[in-house]
């Protein structure tokens, strides 16, 4: 017999077993061992997701969102990400859970046009309880305070909203998202601190009553109105109806809300994200406006010859014309260039649209 045929039947070593295990041949371990390498291999080999392009251009626009009620305006804007492919995605002008209506959101380029629009005046429908107060000035807070309005005439009514139709000085909600020092305004509140927010000046520009139901709950008489308020932006319609309550001595609260408009931007310009999602699915556009739409609609326009356009594009700042306030520098093409905003001797941009390197 050769040495190679001893070789071979020589019996495979057993490895030591643990107390009350049956011994484990080495020939096993090397099959399991093999085993477990061609499963990482399958896990590598599997193939990798492709990542599907942006829906839109490196300009992008805006999409006009009727909200629904329970959405965050952070869900929104989750939500239009996964639809437009593209984490470059933000919203002008947080709404409540509780509101529903115009959210509007800026796609790649065109966020950087959000912080003029959220500057602009807002259109709301909303529903005012007089006789309860709330923590949160809304329906979604704990009750702290019931008094009969049964009692109160159109008239007192009409003369609290006349007082605050306006210029006037509003303290915000103290779940509103405004920051001290470095933390909303709302977190602190929710953790049981005490939040004094100072008064800030706000104009009301209309503030009208649609309707007026005296409604009859556990024996104490409530005044629901219905009304219409057009506003500046920083106004809290949740302080409003607080406020309108306050100044009736028998408390108030939002109960429900609608934005229906953004500067320009209205319900007609708006989907909800249901329909966004048909809309994707389907694979239509999904932009309500592209940029140059969206800038001409949202600002006064001013035409430029192409040598203006390329001084814009490179950072330079043209001659002033009279414009007021912030507008659109429009090249013969037709497409925006540049915001513009008059001071001295220069029409300055506050934001280049199609910078030279774009």
């Amino acid at each position: 017999m050769s040495a190679n045929q001893v070789r071979e039947q020589q019996p495979v070593p057993e490895q030591p077993a643990a107390h009350g295990q049956e011994p484990v041949r080495e020939q096993d371990s090397a099959r399991e061992r093999g085993t477990v390498r061609k499963r990482q291999a399958v896990r590598v080999q599997q193939p990798v997701r492709e990542k599907l392009p942006p829906r839109v251009d490196a300009f992008g626009g805006l999409v006009i969102v009727d909200k629904d009620g329970g959405w965050t305006s952070h869900d929104v804007v989750a939500k239009g990400r996964g639809l437009l492919r593209t984490k470059k995605v933000g919203h002008a002008g947080t709404l409540d859970p509780m509101a529903t209506g115009v959210l509007v959101l800026g796609v790649e380029r065109a966020t950087k046009l959000l912080g003029q629009l959220i500057l602009t005046t807002k259109a709301y429908t909303a529903t005012i309880r007089l006789g309860q107060s709330t923590i949160t000035d809304d329906a979604e807070g704990e009750v702290t305070a019931t008094t009969a309005a049964g009692h109160l005439t159109d008239a007192e009514i009409a003369a609290a909203v006349a007082e605050l139709t306006g210029d006037i000085q509003q303290v915000p909600a103290t779940v509103s998202a405004i920051k001290i020092n470095g933390e909303r305004a709302y977190a602190r509140a929710r953790a049981g601190e005490e939040v004094e927010l100072a008064a800030r000046p706000v104009t009301v520009s209309r503030f009208d009553i649609l309707a007026r139901r005296d409604i009859d709950s556990d024996g104490t008489q409530f005044v629901d109105l219905d009304v219409d308020v057009e506003c500046s932006s920083g106004t809290y319609i949740r302080a409003l109806a607080r406020d309108l309550g306050e100044k009736l001595g028998v408390g108030g609260h939002l109960t429900a809300l609608r934005r229906t408009r953004v500067g320009p931007f209205t319900l007609e310009h708006a989907r909800t994200l249901e329909q966004l999602a048909a809309a994707a699915e389907a694979d239509e556009d999904l932009l309500s406006l592209d940029i140059d739409a969206a800038v001409r609609t949202a600002f006064p326009v001013r035409d430029i010859t192409d040598a203006q356009a390329g001084d814009l594009r490179n950072g330079r700042w043209l001659d002033p014309v009279g414009i007021p306030g912030v507008y659109a520098a429009i090249d013969p093409q037709g497409h925006a260039v540049a915001l513009l905003k008059e001071s001295g001797k220069r029409a300055a941009s506050v934001m280049v649209v199609r910078p030279a390197n774009l």
